[in-house]
């Protein structure tokens, strides 16, 4: 594609282009003043400079606070007493530094900042402290001197990035079958292959910044440059990490900078008696969270500092970006519907947010020219998943969030037979001319406490007693074809990629329920019940197998034009070509069609997936490696099929 302007990818934008316009001079001018002739990659090393690093002289350890009076080190090494020689001196900009011989610190050691700070003190983390772990029997929290005698040596070459990520979101701690907090060599051990062998080239891990509450789901994060140590060390993530692209999948990591957890002492909620240091004045309404202020350049180093420490410490792969709609709009789009363009172009939306977020895009792709950036926004804004070059944030995907509201909404409000073909197609395969989405039926916002799982809404009750396969229902014969014709319509007419939450591919039970007071601090319904899938007696089974399957076709799909889309609402069937690949799906709860036709490229087709198949779960209405022939019709060529009532076909081209 040659280098355009928005308004040229998106002519109905020619009303806004003097905003638009104005928004890039903005954007543009103030990465000019806040680089100041440095690289984007070059200014997000603040790693090297901040936090403790070991020297051939011995240990350095710098920290950025500028309404501080006083900074000691205090540790393990000085019996936790404040001593002289640990102090930190002032220099310019509001840094303080403080080095020391080599045998002032040991690998392993704990530690802690005291900082002093005009009528107050008080115990901090470091702000790019790598390792924190939670003292036993306390709630409080210290940094840990990392550097062991052998540093890890990666084994495995990073997989290129895959044309159509199918990407599987995923959480180490609830990973697992037993009742606990899971760990990163578990999750390497036990789920890694079944991500694999499910056909997914993708990983998307969530909560893996340390984050002091578990039930947070890691959104409120407390140090943004240490790996969660409830799942293990530093090594062990990588040694994940490293495992994953030997498998040949991705690692991309759920990053959080639209805001932070507001805790003081292990956190960064009251860095040194300066509230605003690192935030606004004001809290997140509905998060009780700090916010960001994108609008000093010190904080803006911090954030990007942040996206290429992952990136060369951890080798991630990219990032799905957490509350970006927070992030663009100064009312955080709360209570918004997006339904204009206009919408897009008033003064709500936060100019400094958007310098961030092509800052973070520049630095990323910088460093890592293939890694995946994912914008997690609802509210569409244009441009921000189109190239910098072309005046766009850089994003490389945004989650397509409209898609998992359609199908509950379609299952609350409306009969199976009443269900809107149009509707569904549209919303699921659009998405602004110069974007690409990840496509999804439903991610972990909707299987958590509160809400359910599509499976659940399907089949509900009768998931406790007639999940045996050889226990005929009517109620879960229903929910497992149409959940997997809700998967097929979904990852058919993905925009650009496909995801799913880790479990709901074979239907996984019932709600995630994290332990908190109101469960009696349980773990029931944080982990994934894996064995449900693998018994061999249980149509979880047949759901899982269907998944698999689907996802070898879907990574196929990597044409973006969606081509002889057919809705016939009448008899409940659409149909359309990616590729080489027809699908058709017959929604109708009762009516099978025989002999139907339907629009394709002229040619000759095989059969390669269909949900019918008794392997699934299905009937075995159509005759498998079935082969079918187009023939001239008046309107173009068109393939004849047999349909059965709620089932789906995909056809490949062979010749």
């Amino acid at each position: 594609m040659s280098k355009k302007t928005l308004v040229e990818l998106d002519p109905w934008l020619a009303p806004h282009e003097p905003v638009i316009k104005a928004r890039e001079a903005y954007v543009s001018s103030t990465l000019r003043r806040v680089l100041d002739g440095k690289s984007p990659a070059d200014f997000a090393l603040g790693f090297h400079h901040f936090g403790l690093h070991q020297t051939a002289a011995g240990w350095t350890f710098r920290e950025w606070a500028p309404n501080a009076t006083r900074l000691v080190l205090v540790g393990d090494f000085s019996d936790w007493q404040e001593r002289e020689e640990f102090a930190l001196q002032p220099s310019r900009h509001g840094e303080w530094s403080v080095d020391l011989p080599g045998s002032a610190l040991h690998h392993g050691q704990k530690y802690k900042l005291r900082v002093y700070w005009p009528n107050g003190d008080g115990w901090r983390l470091p702000s790019y402290a790598t390792y924190v772990i939670q003292d036993d029997d306390s709630v409080d929290f210290s940094a840990v001197v990392w550097q062991p005698n052998e540093p890890y040596q990666w084994q495995h070459d990073i997989p290129p990035a895959p044309n159509v990520p199918l990407i599987y979101e995923a959480h180490v701690g609830m990973s697992s079958e037993e009742e606990k907090v899971a760990n990163f060599n578990e999750f390497t051990a036990n789920v890694l292959p079944r991500i694999k062998q499910a056909g997914y080239n993708t990983i998307q891990l969530m909560a893996i910044a340390e984050h002091p509450y578990y039930g947070s789901f890691g959104y409120h994060v407390s140090n943004f440059f240490a790996v969660s140590s409830r799942f293990g060390t530093l090594d062990d993530f990588k040694r994940l990490v490293d495992a994953a692209h030997g498998l040949g999948l991705r690692v991309i990591i759920d990053i959080v900078h639209a805001h932070a957890a507001k805790n003081e002492v292990e956190g960064l909620g009251n860095f040194a008696g300066d509230p605003t240091q690192y935030f606004k004045a004001h809290d997140h309404p509905a998060w009780d969270s700090r916010l960001f202020d994108y609008g000093k350049p010190a904080v803006l180093h911090f954030l990007a500092s942040n996206c290429r420490w992952w990136l060369d410490e951890y080798h991630v792969d990219g990032f799905r970006f957490d509350g970006v709609t927070s992030m663009l709009y100064h009312d955080h789009g709360l209570g918004k519907s997006f339904t204009s363009y206009d919408d897009y172009f008033t003064d709500d939306v936060d100019k400094d947010a958007l310098v961030y977020l092509r800052l973070a895009n520049d630095v990323i792709h910088a460093v890592r020219p293939d890694a995946t950036t994912i914008a997690e926004e609802m509210s569409g804004l244009p441009g921000l998943a189109a190239p910098t070059e072309y005046g766009g944030l850089g994003f490389d995907y945004r989650l397509a969030m409209g898609a998992p509201d359609l199908w509950i909404k379609t299952l609350k409000e409306k009969r199976d037979e009443d269900w809107d073909l149009g509707e569904l197609a549209h919303t699921l395969s659009s998405h602004r001319p110069e974007e690409k989405v990840i496509t999804y039926a439903e991610s972990h916002d909707q299987a958590l406490v509160g809400d359910k799982t599509l499976i659940f809404r399907l089949i509900d009750k009768a998931m406790y007693w007639h999940m045996d396969k050889a226990d005929p229902d009517l109620t879960v014969e229903r929910g497992i074809a149409l959940h997997k014709l809700i998967r097929l319509l979904t990852a058919g007419l993905h925009g650009g990629g496909y995801l799913n939450f880790m479990g709901n591919e074979f239907g996984h039970p019932e709600w995630i329920d994290f332990p908190r007071q109101g469960n009696n601090w349980s773990f029931k319904h944080a982990r994934r019940q894996w064995s449900l899938r693998d018994n061999g007696f249980l149509k979880y089974q047949w759901l899982g197998e269907f998944d698999a399957s689907l996802m070898k076709l879907i990574k196929t799909v990597d044409d973006p034009s969606i081509h002889y889309l057919t809705i016939h609402q009448h008899d409940h069937v659409v149909s359309f070509m990616r590729g080489d690949l027809l699908f058709i799906i017959n929604f109708s709860p009762d009516q099978s069609q025989t002999d139907y036709a339907l629009p394709a490229a002229a040619g000759s087709y095989r059969l390669v997936l269909n949900s019918d198949d008794e392997r699934f779960g299905g009937h075995g209405r159509v005759q498998q490696d079935q082969r079918y022939f187009t023939t001239p019709g008046p309107h173009g060529d068109n393939v004849q099929a047999y349909l059965p009532a709620r089932s789906g076909l995909i056809l490949r081209r062979v010749d």
